[in-house]
């Protein structure tokens, strides 16, 4: 059995963008978000988050050979799990364009004891939107919470490995919809009563990507 860390993985670092038309100038800005989360030796869940702003070299300051930094926030919730309330907070700004934007930092604090399940982009805006926070750091926050939800799958398919139990991401046992619930009504394909709902009830509960893995490595989906 292999369990992974950090250093073990590999991600694919090529551009997830399209490229420009032809004749568009040159790229005047770069905004990259990169979020991790971990499973610690206590059971909870830590995701790390990081956003970073970039001007091309020599926009800002003429002659300058390196992309300047305008922004670069980081972002580390401890989530207690399952009931994926945040227990601890970790704010960081690496880079910032204004004397003061650290005063904000101890504020995000305030995240401590919400739910990161649903509710959680309104109560991020009520606490830290407009000038009650940071923009930047919020704009993460946003895009962290997901990954909390998306986390699940993985956690479970970790305790099943670590117990010596069949993976429950490419089984299909029956009566898994419970398990799936938190999906319902988060985007068209999810909505109640619709086609994948209907799936999950009866047992399915592959996604696309697994599949075609899969059979890439001669694995046939319906066969497992």
């Amino acid at each position: 059995m292999h369990e992974w860390s950090a250093s073990d993985v590999e991600w694919r670092t090529d551009s997830i963008l399209p490229s420009p038309p032809e004749g568009a100038v040159p790229v005047l800005h770069d905004r990259e978000y990169r979020i991790e989360s971990f499973l610690l030796d206590n059971g909870n869940l830590l995701i790390h988050g990081a956003l970073r702003d970039q001007k091309p070299p020599g926009l800002f300051v003429p002659g300058d050979p390196e992309p300047l930094t305008m922004h670069h926030m980081q972002v580390g919730l401890e989530i207690s799990f399952p009931d994926r309330t945040i227990v601890a907070v970790q704010t960081h700004f690496e880079a910032y364009p204004h004397r003061g934007c650290p005063a904000i930092i101890d504020h995000y604090e305030r995240l401590v004891g919400l739910s990161i399940a649903r509710g959680f982009t309104h109560e991020v805006r009520r606490l830290f939107g407009g000038p009650r926070g940071c923009a930047h750091t919020t704009a993460l926050l946003q895009a962290m919470a997901p990954i909390a939800m998306q986390s699940s799958k993985s956690i479970e398919a970790i305790q099943a490995q670590r117990a010596g139990a069949p993976n429950p991401i490419v089984t299909r046992p029956a009566g898994q919809g419970k398990s799936w619930e938190y999906l319902l009504n988060t985007c068209h394909v999810w909505a109640e009563g619709g086609e994948r709902h209907s799936v999950i009830d009866e047992g399915g509960m592959q996604t696309i990507p697994v599949d075609v893995r899969l059979r890439e490595l001669g694995v046939d989906p319906a066969a497992r």
